[in-house]
């Protein structure tokens, strides 16, 4: 491999690329997070959802989508899903019939309000870091992503 930088020449040539360490890290945290959320029924994509709906009754659905940074073709089967659990409901909007609203049913209230009193803490543990360490690296993360966004052809 003529492009492999040369420090990776001693190692594996992977332990080189950023997006593979996220990658892989990102993995890692799936794997973590799937024992955990079975209890509850729940994927990855759905807890996200419900965390980002909790306390925002009648977000829309675009809205949810923006902030999970997800297409409609993934998100609406998610929604899909969560509803027919009993754990959302899809409202068309009143003023304007092609906007669909979101909001958490009393059971999917009380199954985030669960995990959330759980998860969090189970996660810290296994990433073996203080929570500030997590913090400091969240925002560097975050703002690689939004510069990676922001430069993403469409």
């Amino acid at each position: 491999m003529t492009d492999t930088p040369p420090a990776a020449r001693d190692g594996d040539p992977l332990d080189q690329f950023l997006c593979f360490s996220v990658y892989a890290t990102g993995l890692a945290f799936n794997r973590v997070y799937k024992p955990l959320l079975d209890r509850f029924g729940i994927t990855y994509p759905q807890y996200l959802a419900l965390v980002a709906l909790r306390g925002r009754g009648g977000q829309t659905v675009s809205a949810l989508g923006a902030q999970l940074h997800l297409e409609s073709n993934t998100l609406t089967p998610l929604i899909k899903r969560l509803e027919a659990a009993g754990l959302v409901t899809r409202t068309r909007d009143k003023q304007d019939e092609r906007v669909v609203r979101l909001a958490l049913t009393d059971a999917g209230a009380t199954l985030i309000d669960d995990a959330i009193g759980c998860i969090p803490a189970a996660m810290l543990a296994a990433t073996g870091m203080q929570p500030e360490e997590l913090q400091g690296l969240n925002r560097k993360l975050a703002a690689l992503g939004d510069a990676l966004r922001s430069n993403a052809q469409p």
